[in-house]
């Protein structure tokens, strides 16, 4: 029971943490339009029926049932269109898509309100308006980082030794287990023993544990000095790495493959100890990159995401297992979240340290996400109004007349595309998440 309650109350911490960072990048966007005075109807966090609301002014608060996202309301999103806007080759479908984009829009400036109308504002004021949102999201996320680094520091091997293997078993062997007749590993032939601290490996002072993996890497069949302290004394002791065949590991952490898509194995030194993890907590410098390399990794899943979405959906439906480093869903994350609460063997502090980074990895991807240049997400809204500065910046450098704001209205079958493509894929990956779900321990 208490391992269900631990696993409700991670999946509880993810879903209030999303829903905060979901109202926070809906102020983000809240905030500069009123400074701007443009008029804003609604702030809702969440889609569907509304569960609870308040007026307060001209703009209604509320939350609505399902928790997936949240708007404004700011009327005059679209200009009006002019008189032949769409074109006659348009199917009466998408016509009437347009149409009705624009009759919306107008339909929402009551009389009094047509200087309020977003449309109306210059365009870097509108930039601002729909940068502000997953702005928020990359400060909130830029302040959990600081978080996870600076407060509970991150775990990285030490120079104390962790383990000490009793014999030497090729990385390649599917056995993980020493039986009678398998040579001793080299580190415990030479009487290395946990909680010895490497001071120096053939006479270089080792200051990391990737410094002595490297040294001893390079000597397979030497006997090297090897200087450990242990007790508080030095001891020195003489290490023979052995010749040992183990998978090439790239500069990404992954096993590297050949052309033909095997597993490239290399021939290296081998001693049998690992590292003592320890946790270190990070300078305020380490943040920013932090923050940046995830930018990249989420950048890089959206880049492959018809690949991405293929494997799952092979994985849903087929034998295969799901890519840990794939996308997953909020249902998905959720589940991540509990089975961490839920873990046993991990202290608390840790626990918490997992929620804080999964909540600074959520607010990440809705920055990038949202930054996409596509409607209707704010990196359209952005591309629209950049490319209406471009326009005018040329009309007015070539002395051509004004011309005007750039037609939105007229991207809503592309709107709709892109709401029934990322739908589908929202679909895919609840499901997946729910009959093939992502396992990380």
């Amino acid at each position: 029971m208490d391992s269900v309650l631990a696993f409700v109350i991670g999946v509880a911490i993810i879903v209030v943490g999303l829903a905060l960072s979901i109202g926070l990048h809906e102020i983000g966007h809240l905030i500069p339009a009123k400074l701007f005075g443009v008029k804003v109807t609604q702030y809702m966090i969440g889609f569907g029926p509304t569960v609870w609301s308040r007026r307060k002014g001209e703009t209604e608060y509320g939350v609505k049932a399902i928790p997936l996202g949240g708007y404004i309301s700011m009327i005059g999103m679209f200009p009006p269109g002019k008189k032949g806007a769409v074109g006659s080759d348009s199917t009466g479908f998408f016509r009437g898509l347009v149409q009705d984009a624009r009759d919306s829009s107008a339909e929402s400036i009551t009389p009094g309100d047509e200087e309020r109308a977003f449309y109306r504002l210059p365009v870097w004021k509108r930039i601002v308006v729909m940068f502000g949102g997953p702005f928020m999201n990359l400060v909130l996320a830029t302040v959990l980082f600081g978080v996870l680094l600076m407060g509970f520091g991150v775990s990285q091997a030490s120079t104390t030794v962790g383990t000490v293997s009793a014999c030497a078993l090729p990385a390649t062997s599917e056995r993980q287990t020493c039986e009678p007749g398998d040579p001793k590993a080299p580190g415990a032939a030479a009487g290395i023993k946990p909680g010895d601290r490497i001071v120096e490996v053939a006479g270089e002072p080792i200051d990391s544990w990737s410094q002595s993996t490297t040294i001893i890497r390079e000597h397979p069949g030497d006997a090297i000095p090897v200087v450990v302290e242990r007790d508080g004394a030095k001891v020195v002791l003489t290490v023979t790495p052995m010749l040992s065949t183990q998978y090439a590991i790239g500069d990404n952490g992954q096993i590297v493959k050949d052309a033909a898509g095997e597993p490239v194995t290399v021939d290296v030194g081998f001693v049998g100890i690992g590292a003592a993890s320890e946790t270190v907590q990070q300078p305020i410098t380490a943040v920013l990159p932090a923050v940046g390399d995830q930018m990249n990794a989420v950048a890089g899943v959206i880049f492959n995401l018809p690949q991405r979405m293929v494997d799952v959906a092979q994985a849903a439906f087929g034998p295969e297992e799901r890519d840990p480093n794939g996308p997953m869903s909020v249902v998905g994350v959720g589940r991540v979240a509990g089975e961490v609460a839920a873990l046993d063997n991990v202290a608390v502090v840790d626990k918490a340290a997992w929620m804080v980074g999964i909540l600074a990895a959520l607010n990440v991807m809705l920055f990038v996400f949202n930054m996409i240049p596509l409607l209707p997400l704010d990196g359209g809204h952005i591309a629209g109004a950049l490319f209406e500065g471009i326009r005018r910046g040329f009309a007015k450098l070539f002395k051509r007349p004004d011309p005007g704001p750039v037609d939105l209205a007229k991207l809503m079958p592309v709107t709709l595309a892109v709401v029934v493509v990322f739908g589908a894929m929202s679909a895919l990956l609840i499901y997946a998440d729910i009959v093939k779900p992502v396992s990380l321990f």
